[in-house]
C-alpha cells in the first residue's frame, strides 16, 4: 500500500505539473518540481540529523524504564482485565503475557519491543486458533486494541516537535492522551458490539471506569480554565507528569540495583542508530510529498476538500493536518512524514502543527500492523479487524481535532 501511494505521488505530480505546461504555459512548473526534489532531500537528512542527539536521550531513558521492571508491572497489572475481554485464552497461557507486554511497551513508547512482542503474542494466539488462515476473535481484539492503544510517552512527536523549533514541544501531551484514549475506547467497543464481549463484568468495569474517571477527570479541569490558562497548565502538567515518569524510571533502578547508566547509555546507541536508519524514509518520503505540493496537486485536493468543509459552515483550519490522518492507517513513516511537512509549511506551534501531531500520536498504523501480525502467522481470512481498527481510527481522528481546537482553537 505505501509503494502505492508513493508512486502515485510522482504520477499525479507529474501529470498535473504537465497539464500547468501543455494547458496553462506554466514554463517554470518543472524547474519547481526538480528544486522541491532536491531542497526536500537536504531538508530531510537535516532533520535526521538534527534528530539524533534527541532520539539519543529519550530512547537512553526508555531503555531505563525497560530494565527498571516498569513494562513487567504493567504487564502484572493489566493481565485481570485481558483474562475477561478474551475468554476463549486460557487463564496462564503465555499469549495473555505477550499481548500485555506488547501493549505495556506501546505505552511507554518502545516501538522496539513492542513489535516482536506483537508478532509472539499474536503467534502464541495462533496456537489456541482452530481455524488457520483465519482469524480468532481474540486475534482481532488485540489487533484492534494494538492499533489505537493508548501512548503514555509519544516520544518520537515529542522529538520531532522539537527538532521542528516548537516552544514547547510537550504541550500536546494532555490532548494526544485525550484523543488516544478516545480511539481505544471506541475500537474496544465496536468489537465488543461483534464478538459479543460482556463489558459489564465487574473486574472490566473496574478497569474501564477507572480509565474513564481519569479522563473525566482531565476534562473537568481543563474546562473551568480560560483558554491561556488551560494552555499554561497543560504545558505544566504534561512537563511534570513527563519528567516524574523520569525520575520514577531512574529511582526504580535503583532500586532494584540496575545500572541506569549502562542501561542509559546502550539506550542511547540505538538513538543513533534509529536517526540513521530512517534518513533513507524520511528523504523518500518529504521528497515524494513536496513534488506533489510543488505540482499544485495537493493544493487541489485541499480546496476540494475546503469548499465542502465551508459550504457546511465549518471551521476549515483543520484541513492543513489532514495529510496526517488520511496517511495514518496505511503507514507510520509516511504520516510521520506529512506531520513533518506540516510543520516545516506552517509552523510547529500553528494550530495545523498541533494538530498534526496528536493527530500522529491518536493511533497506530492499522494497516502495517495488520500486515505485520496476522502475515506472520498466515492469516488470509481477517473478518471483521479492519472495519473495527479504521472506525477506532475515525475516532481518534475527530478526537483529535476537537481536542485541537479545544486547546489551541
Amino acid at each position: 500500500m505505501l509503494n502505492i501511494i508513493w508512486i502515485a505521488f510522482f504520477l499525479i505530480a507529474f501529470i498535473v505539473a504537465l497539464f500547468k505546461l501543455l494547458v496553462l504555459g506554466d514554463q517554470l512548473i518543472f524547474s519547481q518540481l526538480m528544486e522541491a526534489m532536491f531542497a526536500l532531500s537536504k531538508t530531510a537528512f537535516e532533520i535526521s540529523l538534527g534528530l539524533t542527539g534527541i532520539l539519543a536521550l529519550w530512547l537512553g531513558i526508555m531503555k531505563i524504564g525497560e530494565r527498571s521492571g516498569f513494562v513487567e508491572w504493567l504487564t502484572r497489572g493489566l493481565t485481570p482485565l485481558f483474562t475477561r475481554l478474551m475468554p476463549e485464552v486460557p487463564k496462564d497461557h503465555p499469549a495473555l503475557g505477550s499481548m500485555v507486554m506488547n501493549i505495556s511497551a506501546n505505552a511507554l513508547g518502545l516501538d522496539n519491543a513492542a513489535t516482536p512482542l506483537g508478532i509472539k503474542a499474536m503467534k502464541e494466539l495462533q496456537s489456541l486458533n482452530p481455524f488457520k488462515d483465519t482469524a480468532s476473535n481474540a486475534q482481532i481484539l488485540f489487533l484492534v486494541i494494538n492499533t489505537s492503544a493508548v501512548t503514555l510517552f509519544p516520544v518520537t512527536i515529542f522529538t520531532y516537535r522539537a527538532q521542528m523549533g516548537a516552544a514547547n514541544p510537550t504541550d500536546v501531551f494532555i490532548p494526544i492522551l485525550l484523543a488516544t484514549y478516545m480511539s481505544t475506547f471506541v475500537g474496544l467497543l465496536v468489537v465488543a458490539s461483534v464478538q459479543k464481549i460482556n463489558l459489564l463484568d465487574r473486574v472490566v468495569m473496574a478497569y474501564l471506569g477507572g480509565f474513564t474517571l481519569l479522563v473525566v477527570a482531565i476534562l473537568g479541569y481543563f474546562s473551568s480554565l480560560s483558554q491561556q490558562a488551560m494552555l499554561t497548565q497543560s504545558a505544566l502538567i504534561s512537563n511534570v507528569i513527563l519528567f516524574s515518569l523520569v525520575a520514577l524510571f531512574i529511582s526504580a533502578a535503583a532500586i532494584k540495583k540496575v545500572n541506569a547508566y549502562d542501561a542509559f547509555i546502550e539506550g542511547a546507541k540505538e538513538g543513533f542508530q534509529t536517526a540513521v536508519t530512517i534518513i533513507p524514509y524520511l528523504v523518500a518520503m518529504l521528497v515524494a510529498i513536496g513534488v506533489f505540493r510543488a505540482s499544485g496537486a495537493l493544493e487541489l485536493l485541499f480546496d476540494a476538500m475546503r469548499s465542502l468543509v465551508l459550504s457546511l459552515g465549518l471551521d476549515d483550519r483543520f484541513i492543513d493536518a489532514m495529510p496526517t490522518a488520511l496517511m495514518k492507517p496505511f503507514s507510520g513513516s509516511g504520516a510521520r512524514a506529512m506531520m513533518v511537512d506540516t510543520m516545516q509549511a506552517y509552523g510547529a506551534d500553528s494550530f495545523a502543527g498541533r494538530l498534526a501531531s496528536i493527530v500522529q500520536g491518536s493511533t497506530e498504523t492499522t494497516f502495517y500492523v495488520l500486515a505485520v501480525y496476522f502475515g506472520a502467522v498466515g492469516i488470509k481470512n481477517i473478518r471483521h479487524a479492519v472495519s473495527c481498527g479504521l472506525v477506532a481510527d475515525f475516532a481518534g481522528i475527530i478526537a483529535a481535532i476537537g481536542v485541537a481546537y479545544w486547546f489551541f482553537g
